[in-house]
């Protein structure tokens, strides 16, 4: 067997140019694979958020940073 098996005949530039062209597909199939499944798991997030009853959604966050007061001693700035 040859090392270099050329079934279509094709000349070293065009097979370079058909090697390339089909690892560029296959990036490309596995970065839509990829963005497929980030959709889908956002998809399930938010069809998990719309089941669950209205008055969860009511209700105040558990852990509620944005209310938080840091008192600092008013000596420090001086």
């Amino acid at each position: 067997m040859s090392e270099h098996e050329n079934i279509l005949e094709l000349s070293e530039k065009s097979r370079l140019s058909a090697d390339i062209t089909l690892l560029m597909l296959k990036g490309a199939g596995y970065a839509a694979a990829f963005c497929l499944a980030v959709w889908l798991i956002i998809a399930v997030i938010a069809l998990i958020g719309k089941a669950l009853p209205d008055e969860s959604r009511q209700n105040p966050d558990p852990i509620n940073r944005s209310s938080m007061i840091i008192e600092m001693p008013s000596d420090q700035f001086t």
